[in-house]
């Protein structure tokens, strides 16, 4: 008998831990794909103690404040319905260890800017070119390559005692389990594996000087990590001594999964950034689709790949409600906004409102008599065309042809937006219902770890996930005419 069947008998629940850069949750899931309860705690980085503006992850404070969600969320049920643990968190983020699993130095976050300079002069080690066709990782200088090098330059002595390098999923994991591993979605995004193998690439590695040796064992998604030792149990005073931890990993991943989404279906992450990502088997960029901003990630599924782009969009449309709309609500903002035509009146915007934009965004087309309405609404136009225009790159990275579109995140509420975006792509948009498809679909993968189903697809449909569907409305064929008449 597999060791892990005996947790099969009874009532089943997965408690996820989710480790956000805004807060850390512990939530617990059902076998039915139901949430039974979830906390939470705020996170946030820490300034460095040699600097500042350096920004680190306490791993030991996180830690802690996930056992406590979960002490909360167990005081209603009882604890040995726990079948599966399993961990989601963002990516690229991880430290180097010694043979005793301690820190050597501690975790650098994404949010740090001591990357960026190691960023524009990687080319003294191995070419960004090559780094983006080996990886398909484009260049963002949160890439875990670039924290590695920067300590390579600035702590080389540390490499002298490391056993490791891990993760902070798999950080999380060895604190509870004892056991080093790899979650293979979080290598993936950190520009130093091979996107065709799916492990580390040995060039890269190389040139960089490293050798494979330093990463533990890579586990897929719901493969078995090990089991709380009765140790870490005692120490974060949690009731979960021998129960097993699943690998999930890279939060992207399991947020796609957890959408429903099929193989070749687009996926659109709506918040203050957008992600556009699709599951297909094929991510051929160019230097062109790297240049626009393009990526791709490993999937939850090792045969599987996940291109995609991203692009600053709810960030905006703050800056316009914080500007032009204060105090009011998103349903004014929505209601004056679905007054106005398509092409507000030849009001339009440039979206390019970042500070590391070159020439930075633009409104223009304002005269007397047009409002704020016509701003918001041009901003949600922009940002939909823009869409469209990665979407069609996206479709040539992947090697499909979209038939609909899935939408998730804070985003997919506003419904004039919705609709706008379903005229402009002149596909349907299948807004999902699930509200946290993130630990949904880590859930999936662990209880197919754990024997509950067969495969992560079918928890998925045991889960049972709906969509509401938003068609191209009347507006559609106005813009197709807009579209015409730009691309002339």
């Amino acid at each position: 008998m597999s060791p892990l069947r005996h947790f099969l008998i009874g009532s089943m629940f997965v408690l996820c831990f989710d480790c956000g850069a805004t807060n850390v949750r512990a939530i617990l899931i059902d076998e039915k794909g139901h949430l039974i309860s979830k906390a939470s705690s705020p996170n946030s980085t820490l300034p460095s103690s040699e600097n500042p503006d350096f920004h680190i992850w306490d791993v030991d404070r996180i830690l802690q404040q996930l056992a406590d969600c979960a002490r909360k969320i167990l005081a209603d049920v009882n604890p040995r319905d726990v079948r599966a643990i399993t961990i989601t968190t963002f990516g690229v983020d991880g430290a180097l260890v010694d043979a005793s699993g301690q820190l050597l130095y501690p975790v650098i976050s994404w949010k740090c800017p001591r990357t960026a300079e190691i960023m524009h002069r990687v080319g003294q080690y191995i070419s960004q070119e090559k780094l983006n066709q080996i990886s398909g990782i484009g260049p963002f200088a949160f890439n875990t390559i670039y924290k590695i090098i920067w300590l390579k330059e600035n702590r080389p002595e540390l490499f002298d005692k490391a056993q490791s390098w891990l993760f902070i999923s798999n950080l999380l994991a060895w604190r509870l389990t004892g056991e080093m591993t790899t979650d293979r979605t979080m290598a993936g995004t950190s520009q130093m594996t091979d996107l065709h193998t799916g492990e580390f690439s040995e060039e890269i590695l190389s040139a960089i000087g490293l050798t494979p040796a330093l990463f533990p064992r890579m586990v897929n998604a719901g493969d078995l990590i090990g089991s709380v030792t009765q140790e870490a149990a005692d120490r974060l005073n949690l009731p979960l001594a021998g129960v097993p931890v699943l690998s999930s990993g890279h939060d992207t991943q399991f947020a796609v999964f957890g959408s429903g989404a099929q193989k070749n279906q687009p996926v659109l992450s709506s918040g203050t950034w957008e992600i556009l990502m699709v599951r297909s088997a094929l991510a051929n960029l160019s230097a062109e689709d790297f240049q626009d901003g393009a990526t791709a990630e490993l999937d939850a599924d090792p045969q599987l790949r996940n291109p995609g782009l991203q692009w600053i969009s709810s960030g905006i449309i703050e800056w316009i409600k914080s500007t032009c709309f204060r105090g009011e609500s998103f349903d004014t903002m929505d209601s004056e906004a679905a007054a106005i035509p398509p092409g507000c009146h030849g009001v339009s915007i440039v979206p390019d409102f970042l500070p590391s934009d070159p020439i930075g965004g633009s409104i223009s087309g304002l005269t007397i008599g047009r409002t704020r309405a016509h701003i918001y609404r041009a901003a949600m136009e922009a940002l939909s065309y823009r869409l469209r225009s990665r979407l069609q790159r996206l479709e040539i990275v992947g090697g499909f042809k979209s038939q609909a579109l899935v939408l998730v995140g804070g985003g997919a509420r506003n419904k004039v937006w919705t609709q706008m975006r379903a005229d402009i792509l002149n596909l349907p948009v299948l807004v999902s219902q699930v509200s946290e498809s993130t630990v949904l679909g880590a859930s999936m993968f662990a209880l197919a770890g754990i024997g509950a189903y067969s495969s992560p697809e079918e928890a998925r449909q045991i889960f049972g996930i709906s969509y509401e569907t938003c068609l191209p409305g009347s507006q559609s064929a106005i813009y197709q005419e807009l579209l015409a008449k730009q691309l002339a």
